[in-house]
């Protein structure tokens, strides 16, 4: 069984076909048959959020082996146009999604043609009529996580010591504190985005993979097969940086 991981895209959809080739070519070196997971984050702070759902739109509609998992930005969009006043409990800084610049949405609007000038009304009345209901729904349908053997994919990462099935969403989209400081064995190696880092690591119980797409960094990949995981580079396979282990 071969899989390959794919960090936050943000937006960053000639990163995300730049992965894809990549994945093609060690997929097609290595016999075939290859599965690519996606760890959320598909939309906000890049320049093209509807190309990156029209594309894996299109891919799952042609029947590629791919899953896409939902992130805590693939949650705004839908949220706003179904509840316009929605604000996301996991913000800090309890803004609306529109307000928060840092957030992306205004070049999530502006990639769907509606601006964000700070009338909610007007880009609301507006993004209702500019953004497909099958881009919302299939938003809303991605799954949080996908268990594959020995190996956990998920957004953010999960609390410690809970069932896999009684993890809330709110952790698995937005979990830091309690799960990136945790070194304890959480039994399959817990592959995350959402949380930046400088190239990707492996803490020895959970594997970051989100290296900054969304800031002018990589949209890295990681292979996992019989003798991964590696990094996958334009050049080949890498190793990956390793930081402590598990207790």
């Amino acid at each position: 069984m071969r899989f390959y991981a794919i960090g936050d895209i943000h937006g960053q959809l000639e990163l995300l076909k730049s992965a894809h080739e990549r994945i093609a070519r060690d997929d097609a070196a290595h016999g075939g048959a290859g599965e690519v997971i996606h760890v959320g984050d598909l939309l906000d702070r890049g320049p093209d959020s509807r190309g990156v759902v029209d594309y894996l739109m299109r891919g799952r509609d042609a029947g590629r082996p791919w899953t896409v998992l939902r992130g805590n930005h693939d949650r705004f969009l839908p949220r706003f146009i179904r509840q316009p006043g929605w604000i996301d409990a996991g913000l800090g800084s309890g803004k609306h999604w529109l307000d928060h610049q840092a957030l992306g949405a205004t070049q999530t609007l502006a990639s769907y043609g509606v601006g964000n000038d700070g009338d909610h009304q007007r880009s609301h009345a507006e993004a209702l009529r500019a953004v497909p209901e099958a881009h919302l729904r299939w938003l809303e349908s991605l799954p949080l996580w996908r268990l594959m053997p020995q190996t956990l994919f998920v957004h953010a990462g999960i609390r410690p010591g809970i069932d896999l099935s009684q993890q809330s969403e709110q952790d698995l989209l937005w979990i830091r504190t309690g799960f990136l400081d945790d070194r304890t064995d959480h039994g399959p190696l817990v592959v995350h985005g959402h949380t930046v880092v400088d190239e990707v690591t492996h803490y020895g119980n959970r594997l970051a993979i989100d290296s900054g797409a969304a800031y002018g960094g990589p949209l890295s990949v990681v292979v996992f097969d019989e003798g991964g995981p590696y990094l996958l580079t334009d050049a080949g396979r890498a190793e990956i940086r390793r930081e402590g282990a598990t207790a």
